[in-house]
């Protein structure tokens, strides 16, 4: 297996980022195999900006709604290419399902849209000139993370239909790097820890890929530079006296410094950010370092003007400091799993993430957002065409999510799904297992959580004893009850009174609650869409989350507006946020900054 690891460049490793315009070209008909446009070349080809989503660089209906194969190519060069090294080419993400070639050779495929493709390279790559292809594909199915189906209109184009509320970008949406290591290399790591009166210690698993017999030695230094512990050993722990301790909004990070060397000679290393900090649900709270934290702040999207999906560091630092002054502390990666650059900023910034798993659209219903908001589905696992095979997908995406980003101080959980039908034993056979790997899997032994919608209600849900923690969806007063926020709440307060008989002492989350809103619509008195209305509802929700003292926390829905599919009940997308989709404060925002200055 090739190393997942962050491509990082040293003395001894190369990360060339590939980033930039590519060449691209549609494939409608599906020829570009037949016709081997990996050996040949493109035909014909257009210019495409990496990393980005395709679909809003146009200004035709065509190609920002097209669905099916397209091509990306790019010439990479390498200037001398050693017998006793390793080469591969590394994809932030591919969305959903991607081929790579190398000279026209096949090197790799992926299927999943939103974590690393690794393909290696080695034996392929030459001296000079090297020609990069990439076949993609964005069609959805039901057996592929996210769920949803294909239409074919009446002239033989496709149009996908996802079984969710957010845009189907699809593209090269992250960074593309040419990596090179030694043929005996550092594949991978992992860490943990434990807290004892006056030191920490720092529990640690090291891979090798290429075989030998080299030695493996760690050192973890602080910011300044100085000797914190070290280690040798590729498995063990290392003792860290009066740590610095990785807190809530205030993060501490050591740097780990891993060698791989034989003989005196230095073979590999690799550097990494570490942060000391443990993760536990004691006595329905959620702790960080064995102190209760209430989580604030937002569901998101990897959604932005122009460059759609695509990853983009000012959006994302202005994401983080829109973050800042409100108040948050916490984001869930809605929903699916987040450019590590997300990640990386969260650890510098001290803020926590759940993590999830591409397993939404596990619902059939093309309007899931009104649907699921309002208690209204159907089943899904019993019939699912082929719910092996979608498990089986569902699974790998849990388990490249994981081991991406099990090391990140700032993941304190995993979400295994979004608003999935739950309430049949076919539900509760296809998740089970899915809960016991990611358990299984990470060392640190985070909780593990899914987010369930109005369906899935006290009496019904089949799944929720599987958490640690129970995140709900709920949208009293919008989807329920609209327009009337007294009945909302008392619909509400009925509903979680029956949660604290069924489920007492676990957590809850609300991971979705919100309004559509218009930020040019003032209305007195209030109507939904309206500015005013926003806040009246966020304050009903606000009396009702602070009634319950299991109420671990509130990620609003959603951060900022963002693209969706066209509907009647989308005016060019979701407005659901707090901010508007070019990151403006709406009027409710105040409410929760002020709000969340106090919790």
């Amino acid at each position: 297996m090739m190393s997942e690891l962050y491509p990082v460049s040293n003395e001894i490793r190369l990360a060339q980022r590939l980033d930039g315009l590519w060449r691209f070209r549609f494939d409608p008909r599906g020829e570009g195999m037949a016709e081997d446009w990996a050996g040949r070349g493109l035909p014909d080809p257009i210019s495409m900006p990496v990393p980005a989503s395709f679909a809003d660089l146009f200004t035709g209906a065509a190609q920002r709604d097209y669905c099916g194969d397209f091509w990306y190519e790019t010439d990479v060069f390498a200037q001398e290419v050693r017998p006793d090294e390793r080469y591969s080419v590394r994809f932030g993400s591919v969305t959903h399902r991607c081929r790579i070639f190398l000279n026209g050779e096949l090197a790799g495929e992926h299927e999943g849209g939103f974590l690393p493709v690794t393909a290696e390279v080695t034996g392929l790559i030459r001296p000079g000139r090297n020609r990069l292809t990439v076949l993609a594909n964005n069609e959805l199915n039901e057996t592929s993370i996210p769920a949803g189906a294909v239409r074919t209109k009446p002239d033989g184009t496709k149009a996908a239909q996802g079984y969710f509320d957010f845009f189907n970008y699809a593209g090269i949406h992250r960074s593309v790097w040419l990596v090179r290591t030694p043929a005996e290399a550092i594949a991978d790591y992992s860490v943990s820890f434990r807290l004892e009166e006056g030191a920490a210690v720092v529990s640690y698993c090291v891979e090798t890929e290429g075989g030998g017999d080299g030695q493996i030695s760690l050192l973890l230094t602080d910011r300044e530079g100085r000797e914190a512990a070290r280690a040798g050993g590729r498995q063990g722990e290392m003792r860290v006296p009066h740590p610095h301790l990785w807190q809530v909004r205030n993060a501490y990070l050591y740097t780990l410094t891993i060698r791989l060397t034989k003989d005196g000679k230095l073979l590999d290393r690799y550097d990494a950010p570490v942060g000391i900090r443990t993760v536990a649900i004691e006595d329905g709270r959620i702790r960080v370092n064995g102190q209760p934290v209430y989580l604030k702040g937002f569901g998101k999207h990897e959604d932005s003007e122009i460059l759609g999906r695509g990853f983009n560091y000012a959006v994302a630092k202005r994401d983080y400091e829109c973050m800042k002054w409100i108040g948050a502390n916490c984001f869930r990666t809605s929903h699916y799993p987040y450019a590590e650059e997300w990640y990386q900023m969260a650890d510098q910034e001290g803020f926590l993430i759940i993590d999830e798993v591409p397993g939404v659209g596990l619902m059939r219903s093309f309007a899931n957002f009104a649907a699921a908001g309002a208690g209204k589905s159907n089943g899904f696992f019993g019939d699912c065409p082929d719910v092996e095979l979608l498990g089986r997908n569902h699974r790998a995406a849990v388990e490249e999510m994981i081991l991406r980003d099990r090391n990140h101080p700032s993941v304190i959980a995993w979400s295994i799904f979004n608003e999935a039908e739950t309430t049949t034993p076919a539900a509760h056979d296809y998740f089970a297992p899915l809960f016991a790997a990611a358990r299984q899997l990470d060392p640190q032994k985070r909780p593990v959580t899914g987010v369930l919608e109005k369906t899935s209600s006290p009496e019904k849900c089949r799944c929720w004893p599987l958490m640690d923690f129970i995140c709900l969806n709920r949208y009293y007063g919008w989807y329920i009850s609209g327009g009337d926020l007294e009945e909302a709440r008392r619909q509400f307060e009925e509903e979680m009174d029956q949660w604290a008989e069924k489920a007492p002492n676990v957590p809850f989350v609300f991971t979705e609650f919100g309004t559509d809103t218009l930020d040019s619509l003032h209305k007195l008195p209030s109507v939904m869409w309206s500015q005013e209305y926003q806040q009246e509802y966020m304050e009903m929700n606000f009396r009702v989350f602070d009634r319950y003292p299991f109420v671990q926390g509130e990620l609003a829905w959603n951060f900022a507006d963002f693209q969706t599919g066209q509907g009647i009940m989308r005016v060019n997308g979701n407005k659901k946020g707090l901010f508007s989709r070019n990151r403006q404060p709406k009027e409710a925002a105040w409410a929760f900054r002020r709000r969340w200055a106090q919790k």
